[in-house]
């Protein structure tokens, strides 16, 4: 018996990071945009038809930096700081520090900002996985931290190996990937 509820233990642990934590979702940026572009931005966030202001470049870049400092920190379902992390803590951390409130669930997240195509994904877009055998319901959430043509690599918090970044055409994530929000 105590082997079926350490397995149960183990599979509960390893199918889903989604926190079932909720917060109230407070604003969400105003998008600003702008005619020019900045010669440090990256070539996807230059050559996408929407603009982006030099702020809000420099607001993701923050952001990723803010989320790229947990990396190596533990998994725990539920965490927010170095201590321990789950994926969608990681992502509203991450936010937070630039004080944009984001909803706390994978769940909620899911359906937060506005849907994008994953060839036009940009920095500081988020990527939304379906890890459970036979499901497509979103339970896993990266923040992505660098887009080019036919490249997108993101951070996440693994239940296996804590906060790491991945890249999507790594097998795994390429066939959970559900969908792509930009949240700013």
């Amino acid at each position: 018996m105590q082997r079926i509820l350490t397995f149960l233990f183990a599979f509960m642990l390893l199918a889903s990071c989604g926190s079932s934590k909720k917060a109230k979702v407070v604003t969400k940026r105003d998008k600003k945009t702008s005619s020019s572009t900045s010669s440090a931005k990256s070539d996807n966030w230059s050559t996408n038809a929407e603009s982006t202001s030099t702020a809000d470049y420099s607001t993701i870049k923050k952001i990723i930096k803010e989320a790229e400092s947990y990396r190596g920190t533990r998994y725990k379902y539920g965490g927010t700081t170095k201590k321990g992390m789950d994926c969608s803590g990681l992502v509203t951390t991450a936010f937070k520090s630039e004080n944009i409130a984001l909803p706390r669930s994978t769940g909620e997240l899911s359906s937060y900002g506005d849907w994008v195509d994953l060839k036009e994904v940009k920095e500081g877009d988020l990527l939304f996985f379906a890890t459970s055998k036979n499901s497509r319901k979103v339970n896993h959430v990266g923040l992505v931290v660098d887009a080019r043509p036919g490249f997108v690599q993101f951070i996440h918090s693994t239940t296996s190996a804590g906060v790491i970044t991945s890249q999507l055409s790594e097998r795994y994530w390429y066939f959970a990937f559900v969908q792509a929000r930009r949240v700013m």
